[in-house]
């Protein structure tokens, strides 16, 4: 007997107007847009770290990682905070939101392989593309959203 998938909730947010969504279960946190400390000679998507309860966390903006122009501070701008793997062991960072909308639930029936376009456009790190509302829904592999060396770099400061 085939072993049934169960449904996943996700975190839907907004990068330049398309909708992403992120695994609930590697969310820690939102946070209202803080003050970002800049960090000198760290890779261009890195906007600078915050302090949450103690704790220096990394900010990326994903719109310059995901080659979208840079984003414009708005009053739903906030930071999503994140848990990542790397070599077996979790990093937190955040991550800068357009906007936030809803936490969703998508059966794995409903999710469809991320689209391959070409060979030079990276999509490994999409688990895939899911629809919602009769949008489309581009899921995040958060994992993979940064290489080891990436990784590496932010985790240094």
């Amino acid at each position: 007997m085939a072993e049934e998938l169960e449904a996943t909730q996700y975190l839907t947010f907004v990068l330049d107007r398309e909708v992403f969504a992120v695994d609930v279960a590697r969310v820690r946190e939102i946070l209202e847009m803080p003050d970002i400390t800049k960090v000198p000679q760290v890779p261009a998507f890195m906007r600078g770290v915050i302090n949450l309860r103690g704790c220096v966390v990394p900010v990326i903006d994903l719109h310059l990682k995901f080659g979208m122009e840079k984003s414009a501070q708005t009053v739903n701008t906030c930071i999503i905070v994140v848990e990542v793997q790397m070599d077996g062991e979790n990093i937190v960072l955040g991550a800068l939101a357009d906007s936030v909308q809803e936490v969703i639930e998508m059966e794995p029936s409903h999710i469809e392989a991320a689209p391959h376009i070409g060979t030079h456009l990276k999509t490994d790190f999409l688990k895939g593309m899911g629809k919602h509302n009769e949008r489309f829904v581009m899921i995040l592999d958060i994992d993979k959203v940064f290489s080891g060396a990436e990784l590496a770099a932010v985790q240094r400061q």
